[in-house]
C-alpha cells in the first residue's frame, strides 16, 4: 500500500505536496491498516493541470478508440476483482461475500452498463431543419466520492467521463483510499493516456473545495451527504460550472395488504439493513396498510431478530460494522433519540451485538407505531435502523411516503399491477422498486429534491459529461 503516500497525477505516482497524512482503520479491529497523504490546494492544481493538459489530445479521440480503452479497462477489471472486494473489506469492514459480489462487482457491471450505452450514443444528430448537433466532451471534471460504496461510486463517475472524451482528478473518500488506489492501476493498466484520469486523496475542506472552486475544472460529480453538497454546489457557483449531485435519502417502503407478505416483508428488512444500513436508498421506513400492520410487525420483527452480523473476513450473507468509530456513535444517538421519542423498540437498540465488544458493531434494530413527525421517521440515519409507519389507505401512504426532503428511491410492495402503476406515478423518487426489484446495471441512478440533481449509470449518466453544440448551415 506504498502509492497511499502517494497521488496519481500525469500517469504516475507523485509524492504530495503536502505533508498530512491519517491513519485507515479497519472497522471490525479497529486496527490500523494503512496510513494515507492529505493533499492540499497545491495538490490539485498540479492534478488540474496534468487534466488540462491531456484534454486537448485527449477529447478529439474516436469513438472507436475510446471503446477499444473501455474495452481494455474491462479486461484489468477483471483480473483485479478480488482485490477490490479483500480492500473494501479492510477499509469499510463489507463483509466478503457481498464485498466480492456486489461492491466489488459494480466496477464490471457499471462498465458494461456504459459500454452498451456508449454503443449507441450518436455524438452527431441532424436536426432535419438544416441543423447540425454534435455532443462534445464537457471538459476537466472533479469527482468526489464517499466511503459506503467505494468502487460503485468511483465507476459512476469516473468511466462516463473516460468514456465521453473528458478528463478528471478524482477524490475518493479519505476513509476508503485502498480500493480507490487499485481502481488507479487499473485505469493505468488499461493504457489511458497521461493526465485523463488522476487521483488526489484529502479531507472535503481541503481538497473537496479547492475542487469545486478551481477556474480550470467544468463540472463537478458529488456523491454523499446533502449538508456536504450544497457546500459543493455553492463553491461551484461562482464560476458557473455544472453540478450533479447524488445525496442523501429516506426511502419508504409501502406495503399494502394485497402483497405477498411472506417473501416481501423479510425481503424488505434485508433491503433496509444491507451494507449494514448505509446506503442512501435504503428503504428505511416502512410504510404499512392498517389492515395488515399487526401481521407485518411480528414478520419485521422476526427477520430483524434473525439479521445476522459478523465477522466480513467470513463467508456469508451477515452484516459487518459500521465503517468507523463516529458512525457508530451518530447510530446509537439515533437510536437513543427513538427509544426517547416513544417508538415501540421490537428488536435490537442500543449497543453492540454479544460476542462483538471489538469493532464498531450495532444491532439490528426495528422500531414500530412510529410516525412521520418523529426525528427516525425524517432523518437519515445511516445505519441498520428500521422504522414502522401504519397507514389508512393509499392516499394516506401517498402523502406520507411524499412527507421527506428527499426522493432518491421508493419501494412498493402490492399484487395490484394496477394500483403499482397508480401509485408509482404519485411518488416523488428517482426510482419505484416495485415487489422489491432491485436496480439494474445500465439504467439511471439519481434523485429528487434534496436527494440531488442529475444521473448515474446509462444514456443518462454518460450525457451529463456531455456538451450539446449546434452547427449551422453545415449540412447540404
Amino acid at each position: 500500500m506504498d502509492n497511499l503516500l502517494k497521488f496519481y497525477i500525469d500517469g504516475a505516482w507523485v509524492d504530495p505536496v503536502a505533508t498530512t497524512t491519517m491513519p485507515v482503520l479497519n472497522p471490525a479491529t479497529e486496527e490500523q491498516i494503512a496510513t494515507v497523504a492529505l493533499g492540499n490546494a497545491a495538490d490539485v492544481d498540479r492534478a488540474v493541470a496534468a487534466a488540462t493538459k491531456a484534454f486537448e489530445g485527449f477529447s478529439m479521440t474516436s469513438k472507436a478508440d475510446r471503446m477499444d480503452l473501455l474495452n481494455s479497462l474491462m479486461d484489468v477489471t477483471k483480473k483485479r476483482i478480488e482485490d477490490l472486494a479483500q480492500a473494501m473489506r479492510m477499509e469499510m469492514g463489507a463483509p466478503i461475500t457481498m464485498a466480492r459480489d456486489v461492491q466489488a462487482d459494480a466496477a464490471i457491471g457499471h462498465l458494461q452498463g456504459f459500454i452498451d450505452a456508449f454503443k449507441e450514443l450518436e455524438l452527431s444528430e441532424d436536426l432535419g431543419n438544416g441543423d447540425i448537433m454534435i455532443r462534445e466532451p464537457i471538459g476537466v471534471c472533479g469527482l468526489i466520492t464517499p466511503w459506503n460504496w467505494p468502487v460503485n461510486q468511483v465507476t459512476l463517475k469516473v468511466i462516463p467521463a473516460l468514456a465521453t472524451g473528458c478528463t478528471s482528478v478524482l477524490k475518493p473518500s479519505e476513509h476508503t483510499p485502498v480500493s480507490a488506489m487499485i481502481y488507479a492501476e487499473i485505469i493505468h493498466e488499461a493504457g489511458y493516456p497521461a493526465g485523463v484520469f488522476n487521483l488526489v486523496n484529502g479531507d472535503g475542506p481541503t481538497v473537496g473545495s479547492a475542487l469545486s472552486r478551481h477556474p480550470d475544472i467544468q463540472m463537478m460529480s458529488f456523491t454523499g451527504s446533502t449538508r456536504a453538497g450544497t457546500l459543493v454546489a455553492k463553491e461551484s457557483a461562482d464560476t458557473i460550472k455544472r453540478v450533479t449531485l447524488e445525496l442523501g435519502g429516506k426511502s419508504p417502503n409501502l406495503v399494502f395488504a394485497d402483497a405477498d407478505l411472506d417473501t416481501l416483508v423479510p425481503a424488505a428488512v434485508a433491503e433496509c439493513m444491507f451494507n449494514t444500513g448505509q446506503s442512501c436508498d435504503a428503504p428505511t421506513r416502512l410504510l404499512v396498510e392498517r389492515s395488515c400492520y399487526d401481521q407485518v410487525v411480528e414478520m419485521a420483527k422476526k427477520a430483524t431478530e434473525e439479521t445476522r452480523v459478523g465477522d466480513p473476513t467470513e463467508e456469508g450473507d451477515h452484516l459487518g460494522p459500521l465503517f468507523d468509530q463516529i458512525q457508530y456513535d451518530r447510530v446509537q444517538a439515533m437510536i437513543k433519540v427513538g427509544i426517547d421519542e416513544g417508538a415501540s423498540l421490537l428488536a435490537g437498540g442500543l449497543g453492540k451485538p454479544e460476542g462483538l465488544e471489538t469493532g464498531w458493531y450495532v444491532r439490528p434494530t426495528l422500531f414500530a407505531d412510529v410516525h412521520n413527525g418523529m426525528r427516525i421517521a425524517r432523518e437519515e440515519i445511516f445505519g441498520p435502523v428500521l422504522v414502522i409507519i401504519p397507514f389508512e389507505d393509499e392516499e394516506e401512504a401517498i402523502r406520507i411516503a411524499n412527507d421527506t426532503p428527499y426522493g432518491l428511491a421508493s419501494f412498493l410492495q402490492t399484487g395490484d399491477p394496477e394500483r403499482a402503476r397508480r401509485v408509482a406515478a404519485r411518488l416523488r423518487a428517482g426510482s419505484v422498486h416495485l415487489n422489491n426489484a432491485g436496480l439494474n446495471y445500465g439504467t439511471p441512478f439519481g434523485g429528487y429534491k434534496q436527494s440531488g440533481n442529475g444521473r448515474e449509470g446509462g444514456m443518462l449518466g454518460l450525457e451529463d459529461y456531455l456538451e450539446s453544440k449546434s452547427l449551422h448551415g453545415m449540412t447540404g
